[in-house]
């Protein structure tokens, strides 16, 4: 006789870290020399003036200056139009 329930595995108790994934400043705020700016999968976001991009696809900023977000018309390699947001720092 079993003194014991018998125990099954789960398979749904494992979970990845945070990423700390999105923006981290916004427009308007002061930004220092090498701030990060966003922080993405793939660029949703590109990069304007005086904003570089890492291998992460982290936006961060060149020069202290002010943030400000717009967009930028980019045509695909299907000849669409694609409005894509950008971030300059200026």
């Amino acid at each position: 006789m079993a003194h014991r329930k018998a125990g099954g595995t789960a398979k749904n108790l494992r979970d990845s870290n945070p990423k700390y994934l999105g923006t981290k400043l916004y427009a308007g705020e002061q930004a220092q020399e090498g701030s990060v700016l966003v922080r993405q999968r793939g660029t949703r976001i590109l990069p304007g003036k005086n904003v570089g991009l890492g291998k992460d696809h982290t936006l961060f900023a060149l020069k202290a200056g002010r943030v400000k977000f717009g967009t930028k018309r980019k045509q695909g390699f299907n000849n669409r139009i694609l409005v894509k947001k950008t971030v300059s720092v200026l």
